[in-house]
């Protein structure tokens, strides 16, 4: 079995992470979605709409994902990857590059980003209004 992990905080859940996960799990039999926990999002200044409990719910709902378990830190990965098994390590493309220390692990590759859509930009357009 091949094993995927993805990595993210998934606040709004959009068409563009739902294509993101779709692609995620292309890849191999197994996706696994590492969701950053409130305490991680504190410690790098997010600020999710949604409580952890809450998005966890929202992707667990999704078909394309097997498993959701908590990220808590940035140097978790690599943990993760050798505890879990994991073969591919997917990021969008956006984080081009920030992960290449992990090919030394397992397959890493970066999806494209669906163009007309973020998080960010739904923010940024509900303040707007």
């Amino acid at each position: 079995m091949k094993k995927v992990i993805t990595y993210g905080t998934f606040d709004l859940l959009h068409y563009g992470h739902i294509l993101l996960l779709q692609r995620a799990k292309e890849l191999g039999d197994h996706l696994t979605v590492a969701l950053s926990t409130d305490d991680f999002n504190a410690i790098k200044q997010k600020e999710a709409y949604f409580s952890y409990e809450k998005r966890k719910m929202m992707l667990e709902a999704i078909k394309y994902v097997d498993e959701v378990i908590p990220e808590h830190h940035w140097e978790q990965k690599t943990l993760d990857i050798a505890n879990l098994n994991i073969d591919v390590f997917v990021m969008g493309d956006d984080w081009e590059g920030e992960f290449d220390e992990l090919k030394a692990c397992c397959e890493v590759v970066y999806l494209q980003r669906t163009p007309d859509i973020s998080t960010t930009s739904i923010k940024t357009n509900l303040q707007q209004k």
